[in-house]
């Protein structure tokens, strides 16, 4: 009996023995470095663009002065390349950087030969080529591209005079006051806090794209008041350019702070330098959207009444009524 428990003893210390060793032997074994999706991605079109060029790996090592090692682990998903490299790289394909890091317009034939057509033109040749094509395929709310002057939509910075002057000029007009602001509230079913707060930045410019594109199925005439930042998404700027007649109410910064403090907001003043820097570098990413819309209007050094006599000119003219 005692020899025998010694025994099943013995083959149990051997058995836990030999599974400490393999388990031991397991994480010793080198493992397979973890390839991000991006980076696999990444060297994939390295591959493919090498292999259209009908290049080796030896030939771009030599071209670039990246070693083939560490070309190597590029393509293989396992290199995490820096800027420099990757630019290298491109110019040795003769192609964009964005062809290597997968921009959509980089990823078939038609969109790069749509991309060599547009590259180097003026703005002005540009906007003509973005209208042709919204007129070509439409741009949300309805294939038809509808009578744009009918609806007047008022772009800028916070402080610019969006709902002051927007009123005022959907009362002379006779046309419906809709700020974009209430609608992505009752469309999302909380404040524009709220949805930040909960939900975040991404969620709100999906509610801003919901609410501009029912403002335009709602409302054939209109006059719209726009949060500052709609301009940043491209898709939404596109549909209100094509179903607006917009304009950007401009003001310099100064202007801008003075008048949302004038409002009761107080929270520029802290850290007053600052803010204002904050509020230049916003101004100075959003000039060239602001830019795009059909009327710009400068309300600096104007009073509300001045300001809103040249706009309503402005409007009446391009809206073909009455002065």
């Amino acid at each position: 009996m005692v020899k025998h428990y010694s025994a099943q003893n013995n083959d149990y210390q051997g058995f836990c023995g030999a599974s400490q060793n393999m388990n031991q032997a397991l994480d010793a074994a080198p493992s397979e470095p973890r390839r991000e999706a991006f980076l696999v991605a990444l060297g994939e079109r390295v591959r493919r663009l090498r292999a259209i060029r009908g290049m080796t790996r030896k030939s771009l090592s030599q071209v670039t002065g990246v070693s083939e090692r560490h070309l190597a682990n590029l393509e293989h998903g396992v290199g995490n390349a820096s800027i420099l490299v990757l630019l290298q790289i491109a110019r040795a394909f003769n192609c964009a950087l964005a062809e290597l890091v997968g921009d959509v317009t980089t990823e078939s034939p038609d969109w790069l030969l749509i991309r060599e057509l547009l590259s180097g033109r003026t703005e002005s040749d540009l906007q003509r080529a973005r209208e042709a094509l919204t007129q070509l395929f439409g741009v949300g709310a309805g294939a038809q591209r509808p009578n744009r002057t009918q609806r007047v939509a008022l772009i800028g910075l916070r402080g610019a005079g969006k709902s002051t002057l927007g009123q005022m000029l959907a009362d002379d007009l006779g046309y419906p006051f809709v700020e974009l602001n209430r609608e992505i509230e009752r469309v999302a079913g909380c404040s524009i806090l709220e949805i930040h707060n909960l939900y975040g930045p991404n969620a709100y410019r999906r509610y801003e794209r919901r609410a501009l594109e029912e403002a335009v199925q709602i409302y054939p005439e209109m006059v719209l008041a726009t949060p500052g930042g709609l301009v940043s998404e491209p898709a939404t700027l596109n549909l209100l350019l094509a179903h607006c007649y917009t304009v950007w109410l401009r003001a310099t910064p100064e202007e801008h702070m003075g008048r949302v403090m004038a409002q009761g907001d107080f929270r520029p003043m802290s850290g007053n330098n600052e803010a204002m820097a904050d509020l230049k570098r916003i101004l100075a990413g959003r000039e060239a959207f602001y830019a795009k819309a059909d009327l710009t209007w400068v309300t600096s050094n104007l009073d509300v009444k001045e300001s809103f006599a040249g706009l309503r000119t402005q409007v009446r003219k391009a809206c073909g009524l009455p002065l």
